[in-house]
């Protein structure tokens, strides 16, 4: 479960940012919102963040952002191929818009797994990784233990994982993750492969993703086999028509066809890709969805809203407020339409801003002070948090 995630010289973000998916404890409100541990601190957590921001203001940027730093855990151990980019020569993306030479990325991660909090991090450029950090705390005890911590060449262990760890420490590779390269390895400590897995457990998905067929068609043929009802019973509850739904693999290529009923009485076939848009799209969602709530995992999706109706896009973020998973959803938008707090909390909801120069901010509205009746939408639209276009004069006919 995802507590924290940050980052620093990463696309826009110049500055250290911080995603935050921890409750504010003052709040009451909508409290099947929020991930309740029963931990000793009363600290709880959100189950659904919605980002907004003015296009070019930098929020897809935090979803690709995961995306390179799960990219580096998951290629870092594999990183030189002959001929071709590194991993980190691939992901080390910095801001732009400054002078003199790039200082380096930062990437973290704060994450619940079982009875344990993991804090792990590292500091990176295009040659090599510079830094890197894992610390465990109970969640018990309040107790904080070093795993490791790497300082260029050298990776100091902590007693927990020293022994077993100590012989391979002039092994590691600068261009390779402590952590890619023990989980690697069969060893008697599960921290690394515990806290590896974790990370791929985050499932971050672009705004285009429906454009690419992939995705279907290497989940959809298990989908159709083995729990179609819950995929019809999805269909049927967002009013799309669909009746029914089958595939034929039999050939070179993997074939999908719809059903629906006629004025006639009878069933009418309709190839999968010849459906709306937002039809592919809800089907795409629905197999994330169910990915992360079976897993506790944490999904990242960008542009969620496009080609979804306002009511359906409250349909698939309801699916997260299920008492029984830890799953989260984290997603960008631009529909202002759930942005009121009959839907939210304050700390649900964020806001991305870039300043003149090119910076881009997260803000929570919670960082705000927000009158008890203040209207979200409309203070939003007024500017009031940021993360809005400043439009100005424009004539096309100017110059005629």
């Amino acid at each position: 479960m995802l507590v924290q995630f940050s980052l620093k010289n990463v696309l826009s973000f110049r500055d250290e940012t911080v995603l935050d998916m921890t409750a504010v404890n003052a709040y009451k409100e909508h409290a099947d919102n929020v991930i309740d541990l029963g931990l000793k601190d009363k600290e709880s957590f959100l189950r659904v963040a919605a980002i907004y921001g003015a296009n070019a203001s930098g929020k897809s940027n935090l979803n690709i952002a995961m995306s390179y730093f799960n990219g580096i855990v998951r290629e870092s151990f594999d990183n030189v191929g002959d001929g071709e980019s590194t991993v980190l020569e691939k992901y080390y993306v910095p801001f732009l818009f400054d002078d003199g030479e790039y200082e380096n990325s930062e990437f973290q991660i704060v994450e619940i797994l079982g009875d344990f909090e993991y804090r792990y991090g590292f500091a990176y450029n295009d040659q090599a990784i510079e830094e890197e950090w894992l610390y465990r705390k109970s969640l018990k005890s309040n107790r904080t233990v070093i795993i490791f911590e790497r300082k260029e060449e050298t990776v100091e262990f902590g007693a927990a994982v020293r022994r077993e760890c100590s012989l391979y420490q002039k092994q590691i590779p600068r261009e390779t993750l402590v952590l890619s390269f023990f989980n690697k390895l069969k060893l008697k400590t599960a921290e690394f492969r515990n806290v590896y897995n974790g990370i791929m457990n985050t499932l971050v998905v672009s705004s285009d993703f429906c454009e690419d067929t992939r995705f279907l068609e290497a989940f959809l043929p298990r989908i159709i086999d083995k729990e179609k009802e819950k995929l019809l019973s999805f269909l049927n509850a967002i009013d799309v028509g669909i009746k029914d739904i089958e595939y034929d693999d039999s050939e070179k290529g993997i074939r999908f066809w719809t059903y629906h009923l006629g004025k006639d009485g009878e069933r009418h076939e309709l190839g999968l890709y010849s459906e709306s848009e937002g039809t592919i799209k809800s089907i795409n969602l629905f197999i994330y969805a169910q990915m992360a709530l079976m897993r506790d995992a944490s999904l990242f999706v960008d542009e969620l809203n496009v080609k979804l109706h306002p009511l359906l896009l409250k349909f698939i973020i309801d699916l997260f407020y299920d008492a029984r998973s830890r799953a989260q959803l984290i997603y960008t938008t631009h529909d202002t339409t759930l942005m009121d707090k009959k839907f939210f909390r304050r700390d649900q909801i964020w806001f991305v801003d870039k300043d003149e120069y090119g910076y881009s901010r997260l803000a929570a509205l919670s960082d705000y002070k927000v009158r008890s009746d203040a209207s979200f939408e409309k203070d939003y639209l007024a500017g009031v948090y940021g993360g809005i276009p400043f439009l100005k004069e424009f004539d096309m006919r100017e110059g005629e």
